[in-house]
């Protein structure tokens, strides 16, 4: 289905290509070049996708998807040439929804776009229902977390984390099942995906981030959510 995409990408040539094969795919397409024109187009008129270069000239992507982020739930595609496992960690914690390095094909980046475009009207279908598990309550349509009444800020792959564990609460999922949730294509990525954001989960809505008692470690297999945790 046709939407808008904003594209921040200093390398013009490279920017040009993407636009060309969206615009192709039936997108409406904008390009910028740097970091301050990138926000200040994303607020102006919000894409329904963001596809952010990492390294942009006057801010960079991760400050751009930080103020994001802060403000609302737009779905970021983060590229870069770094392609080490801390820097797709860092990518993900500050709440880009997908992550390509650089080089890249054109046609995987379109079919990345569609599957997030996919997912995010997917989301916004959802019945208007509420998951709850002891005082953690999950909204999946609103993207909306809360722990006895107070609001939890999650990253998009921290909330498709916790939608999962909440639906089923106290089955065992594997950091492998889990890791499916963050994204659905196969990355050259390990499952210590899946234990950052569990780690950044803990700190925002357990008592004791160690000594959790919703967010369980299941040694030698993964995680569960239980119900077992008083109210706060």
């Amino acid at each position: 289905m046709p939407a808008y995409v904003l594209v921040a990408e200093d390398d013009e040539k490279q920017a040009e290509l993407m636009r060309r094969y969206l615009v192709h795919d039936g997108h409406a397409v904008t390009v910028v070049h740097d970091g301050p024109t990138a926000l200040e187009e994303a607020a102006r008129r919000p894409p329904d996708l963001l596809v952010l270069d990492w390294m942009l000239p006057g801010m960079d992507g991760l400050e751009i998807c930080r103020r994001i982020r802060a403000t609302g739930d737009m779905p970021i595609l983060m590229l870069t040439a770094r392609s080490s496992e801390d820097d797709l960690l860092l990518g993900l914690d500050v709440g880009a929804d997908d992550y390509m390095t650089k080089p890249f094909r054109p046609r995987e980046l379109v079919a990345r776009i569609r599957t997030l475009l996919r997912r995010t009207r997917q989301q916004e279908r959802t019945e208007d229902v509420l998951l709850k598990a002891g005082p953690l309550t999950v909204a999946p349509d609103r993207h909306e977390v809360s722990v006895a009444g107070r609001p939890v800020d999650c990253t998009p792959g921290e909330f498709r984390l916790l939608s999962t564990l909440i639906a089923e609460p106290e089955r065992v999922f594997t950091r492998a099942q889990l890791l499916r949730c963050i994204s659905d294509h196969g990355r050259a990525v390990t499952e210590r995906t899946v234990d950052m954001h569990m780690v950044n989960l803990r700190k925002k809505i357990e008592i004791s981030p160690r000594r959790p008692e919703l967010l369980l470690t299941v040694h030698g297999v993964g995680y569960k959510l239980s119900r077992g945790r008083r109210d706060v």
